[in-house]
């Protein structure tokens, strides 16, 4: 990757040129306007006026990455006329209020589409606009309980397991708002005409489960814990190791199994048939003695690069140290402080270095710069407290 880029000046990737509004907020929202940023979208992130409000500083707010930030008072008259301002020059907008502040607050789409009629208004929210439970309060893991995820995970007759807050906030909400607003300026650039993108962190969980649903339409679902990607056949597991570290086994098709045997000297165990899901918990337990007899690394060491399907379970930490992470720059630091890289990669229109999220009020000039405004304008609003 190149050397840095700072937020508000010429950036690299296939989103160079584009501008974004990001309307602060909590997770799903900024991991967003980060996919955005990343690929190279001029996003800038207006703040609440209350430093406090934010749990650690800034610098720590890795999905933040690659803006500049002013802090706007949105419940000032002047502070609304400032957005709408800026407004005027975005491409899109991103938000992650409960269904109608915004239109509250004067900004919601009707009017901001009557400023600026290409505008891509992107809503982030976890139950969606509209039903029943659209004002509820909730969290990722209400929005993927009600979307039939989470009772997918977990072990057999156990209870489901929550897996972080990937699938609600991350996966099924931040992603699909990116990917709605990437779908959204391409019909835009053909039309002339902006639309709302309505992202809910529930559909999106949903969607994510599309593959499952077909599979238990198809009378293949056999519940938590039970399914071959589940937790439930000892061919695709998380094993122990003789160090107390763990390796992931994930030799489903029949060619890699057999050599997930051959490797673990069970070939010739007379090991009963894997087709049958009774003798699953025989197998496991096979091979779970085998591989508490050698350490992690030296499991690494035979089947890294086997044809068996396999990869140590690692920690943040090590991720970053494994030589084919190092090798492909899957992890980048920023500052001193490590963290993933942009992803996905492009051939023609590579994304920049990544670069550290700037606290609200550092430069404010920068921070508008090319949105606008002249001097004269951004000195008068910081002198009158509308901006910082």
């Amino acid at each position: 990757m190149s050397g840095p880029t700072a937020p508000g000046r010429a950036r690299a990737g296939p989103l160079a040129g584009l501008r974004i509004i990001e309307l602060a907020g909590l997770a799903p929202g900024p991991f967003a306007a980060m996919m955005l940023a990343d690929m190279g979208a001029d996003v800038l992130r207006i703040d609440r006026p209350d430093p406090a409000a934010r749990a650690m500083p800034q610098r720590f707010y890795f999905t933040d990455r690659n803006r500049r930030s002013i802090a706007v008072d949105l419940k000032s008259p002047d502070g609304i006329a400032l957005v709408r301002r800026l407004l005027l020059g975005a491409d899109a907008l991103i938000e992650g209020f409960r269904p109608g502040v915004m239109e509250r607050l004067g900004l919601g789409p009707e009017p901001c589409l009557a400023l600026n009629p290409r505008l891509v208004y992107g809503r982030m929210t976890g139950w969606g606009q509209d039903g029943p439970m659209a004002r509820a309060p909730g969290h990722d893991i209400n929005y993927i309980a009600l979307a039939g995820v989470l009772d997918a995970i977990g072990e057999a007759d156990g209870p489901p397991v929550v897996p972080l807050n990937l699938v609600g906030d991350f996966g099924g909400g931040g992603m699909y708002l990116a990917f709605g607003i990437a779908c959204a300026l391409i019909e835009s650039a053909r039309s002339g005409r902006g639309q709302v993108v309505d992202a809910a962190m529930v559909d999106g969980a949903a969607s994510l489960m599309t593959y499952f649903f077909g599979y238990r339409a198809g009378g293949g679902w056999p519940g938590r814990g039970r399914s071959v990607t589940g937790g439930g056949s000892p061919f695709y597991a998380v094993y122990e190791t003789r160090d107390g570290k763990h390796v992931s086994v994930g030799s489903a098709e029949p060619r890699f199994y057999a050599e997930l045997l051959r490797h673990t000297g069970l070939d010739d165990a007379g090991l009963p048939d894997r087709a049958d899901p009774a003798n699953w918990p025989d197998i496991r337990a096979r091979l779970a003695e085998v591989f508490r007899s050698r350490t992690r690394d030296e499991w690494c060491a035979q089947l890294e690069t086997s044809e068996t399907c396999f990869a140590p379970v690692l920690t943040m930490e090590e991720a970053a140290a494994h030589p084919h992470n190092r090798a492909r720059g899957t992890f980048v630091e920023i500052d001193g402080m490590l963290q993933p890289a942009p992803a996905p990669r492009f051939s023609r229109t590579p994304a920049g270095m990544p670069s550290a999220g700037v606290e609200p009020g550092v430069d404010v000039h920068a921070a508008l710069q090319g949105w606008g405004l002249d001097g004269a304008e951004i000195d008068a609003l910081a002198a009158g407290g509308v901006v910082a």
